[in-house]
């Protein structure tokens, strides 16, 4: 008989509900920018750069409204330089 080992919650890929699906959505993107960050940082702060913009103009300009910290501040470095939303 072939033995398969014990079963972990985490090798089970089923989504409780649409919330815990964005977050392991969210999860998998900022995984994806740390490895591009660990080849080319400049490559990754374009990325976060633009994705910031990208998020505010879906956002209706409120992407502020959603941040704190050190990641509020980078918002609005970024969005002074961007294009104001039309």
């Amino acid at each position: 008989m072939t033995k398969l080992g014990a079963l972990e919650d985490t090798d089970i890929d089923l989504s409780i509900d649409e919330g815990e699906a964005g977050e392991r959505r969210a999860s998998e993107l900022a995984n994806r920018i740390r490895m591009v960050a660990a080849q080319d940082p400049l490559l990754a702060q374009d990325l976060v750069e633009e994705l910031i913009v990208a998020l505010d103009r879906a956002m209706d300009g409120t992407i502020r409204d959603h941040l704190d910290g050190p990641a509020r501040g980078m918002a609005e470095r970024v969005l002074g330089e961007s294009d104001p939303i039309q």
